[in-house]
This record gives structure tokens, C-alpha cells and sequence, in this order.
């Protein structure tokens, strides 16, 4: 029951994260596992990359169907994002770095206050009129900044790409969080095959608990994400982001897990 019980908080925490801003389900997970079940790292990543999958997958359907979600600008973006994380992985081998191990943990604070204070108002028809050439180069920069720093910190990529799709690209913020969880699904995928082609299968009654919790409540913030106005949105994305980001560094710092 307890397995249950934590597994079902870590699958709350990251199908909201999923749902409403397209953050990696690695964020909330994984420190859960660790901390509260005594999972080693990389196998407690693994299972938190796996459940991200379809919840990633589930959503980003789910933005579709509701047409805020980019996918030719996405797939591109995805396509460098994969790259520049070999690249940022390979960089990262070659150096000592532990400087940034909790940049994940404080940018979803840091989002989750700036949706708050400052909330995105962008448009669709504002959105349509910028250059396609431009908005074309921007996003191949953008998934090679992503990447690389995917690679060489370990984490923050969901959060990553949806300061850049607001911040940078001018997306509004649903076709942003849209756009972000589609790319989610490829580079979670991507990860979640490698860690268990290294380190074997996981504990496959926690990843069934873990997916299907993350599943569930990753369908539900996306439905209500594509329901409601932008400036419900900006809140609620604000309100679960800022909790989230408080919770994680509290599990982190106070409960004995390791970032």
C-alpha cells in the first residue's frame, strides 16, 4: 500500500506537470523514487522516463485534436533536441560537472512564479503572423540549445522548451505546451529504451503503477488545459509548476534525496 501511495503522488505531481506545461515526468518521479522507495538513480529515471512516454504521447494527441500544437516546427525542434543531446552527453563525460545538477528542480519554480506574475497573452493570429523562415531557424537554434543542455545538466527539458516556445518563438501558450509534449514523447522514448537496454528491465510493478497514475492525471490536466481561457491557463500551469517546484526541492533537501 505504501509502494501505491507514493507512486500515486509521484504519478499526481507529474501528469499535472505533463498535462499543463509539458514538463518531464523525470522531474517528479525520480526524486520520489529515490527518497521515498530507496530506488537506485538511473533505474528510478528509467521508470520516470517510461511513464513519460505515454503521457507525453496521450496529451500531446489530446492538443491536436484541439489544434494547439505545431508539428512541423515540433519535429524539427525534436530532431535537433536528440542530436545536441549526444552531443551535450558526450561533452558531459569528458568534464567534472556538477554545477548544474538542480537546474530542473528551480527552473519549474521559476516558470511556475513567472505564469503567475507574468502570464503569456499570445495569440494564434499574432503567432501566424510572424516569418516562417525565421520562426523555421529559430527553432533549429532552439532545439540545439535544449539538447545540448539536456545532455550536459541530465534534465530540464520539457521546462527548457517551454520558456523558449513562449519566450523565443512567441508561442501562445497551449500550441507551446502542445508543441513541448510532442517532442516530450520522442525524447522520453529515446531515453526510457536506452537506460533499460543498460540497466535492464526496472521493477515492473512500480513502472505499471508509475505509468498508469501519470497516464491518468496527464489526461485530465490536458483536457482541462485545451478547455480553458489563457489566463486560467497561465494560473493553473503558474499554480502546479510553482507547488511542484516547492515539493521537488523539499524532497530533495528535507526528505534525503539527492538531485
Amino acid at each position: 500500500m505504501y509502494q501505491v501511495i507514493v507512486c500515486f503522488m509521484a504519478g499526481l505531481g507529474a501528469g499535472l506537470g505533463t498535462g499543463f506545461a509539458g514538463m518531464s515526468a523525470a522531474a517528479v518521479i525520480s526524486p520520489m523514487l529515490i527518497t521515498f522507495l530507496g530506488f537506485p538513480a538511473y533505474e528510478a529515471v528509467g521508470i520516470a522516463l517510461a511513464s513519460d512516454v505515454l503521457a507525453s504521447a496521450v496529451s500531446a494527441y489530446t492538443y491536436k485534436k484541439n489544434k494547439n500544437l505545431d508539428i512541423r516546427n515540433g519535429i524539427i525542434m525534436m530532431i535537433t533536441v536528440l542530436l545536441f543531446t549526444l552531443v551535450g552527453s558526450w561533452t558531459a563525460s569528458l568534464l567534472s560537472n556538477t554545477v548544474m545538477g538542480n537546474f530542473s528542480v528551480f527552473m519549474t519554480l521559476f516558470l511556475g512564479i513567472k505564469f503567475i506574475v507574468k502570464p503569456v497573452m499570445t495569440t494564434k493570429e499574432s503567432m501566424t503572423q510572424a516569418d516562417a523562415k525565421k520562426k523555421l531557424l529559430q527553432s533549429i537554434v532552439s532545439g540545439m540549445a535544449v539538447g545540448f543542455i539536456c545532455g550536459f545538466v541530465g534534465a530540464g527539458g520539457g521546462m527548457m522548451m517551454l520558456l523558449i516556445l513562449t519566450g523565443v518563438l512567441g508561442y501562445e501558450l497551449k500550441t507551446a505546451v502542445g508543441t513541448s509534449v510532442f517532442i516530450m514523447t520522442f525524447t522520453a522514448l529515446t531515453g526510457a529504451v536506452s537506460h533499460f537496454a543498460i540497466d535492464g528491465i526496472p521493477n515492473m510493478w512500480i513502472l505499471v503503477l508509475c505509468v498508469a497514475f501519470t497516464l491518468l492525471w496527464a489526461r485530465i490536466a490536458a483536457k482541462f488545459a485545451n478547455r480553458a481561457s489563457a489566463m486560467t491557463l497561465n494560473r493553473a500551469t503558474g499554480v502546479v509548476l510553482t507547488v511542484l517546484g516547492i515539493a521537488i526541492i523539499g524532497v530533495n533537501y528535507f526528505g534525503g534525496g539527492k538531485l
